[in-house]
């Protein structure tokens, strides 16, 4: 078994393509309409779907938002510096909502930032003890 893909509902396709693909440089994979079913599906990544992990955004035709809840966590992506990581994401007219330094009760470097959705990202440092 392996870990496929984590899927998002998103309010507004384009705008969540261009969040995953131009401000954190993922590639879109794949995107397909299901008229039929009245939604679409996006999948971005770092790389092809046959050797990694990627994301799944699903846009419900005419639904614009949702409510996130007090279940979801974050996705966490390791970056080389995630001081400079956000420095680029922050250029590209990305979010961050947590600036990066190290974890609260911990060693390693992190940061947040968010997407269009509200749903959080973790950027983390390759080097973690914690």
């Amino acid at each position: 078994m392996r870990l496929l893909h984590t899927m998002l509902r998103v309010g507004d396709m384009d705008k969540s393509i261009a969040f995953y693909t131009e401000v954190l440089g993922m590639t879109l994979l794949r995107r397909k309409d299901y008229p039929d079913g009245q939604f679409t599906l996006a999948f971005v990544g770092y790389g092809d779907e046959a050797h990694n992990s990627v994301i799944e955004l699903t846009y419900n035709w005419g639904v614009d938002s949702y409510e996130l809840g007090t279940g979801y966590g974050h996705i966490a992506l390791e970056v080389a510096d995630v001081y400079k990581a956000c420095e680029d994401i922050r250029s590209r007219g990305g979010k961050i909502t947590r600036e990066p330094g190290p974890m609260k009760h911990g060693t390693s470097i992190l940061a947040f930032v968010e997407d269009p959705d509200g749903y959080k990202i973790e950027l983390l440092s390759p080097s973690r003890n914690d």
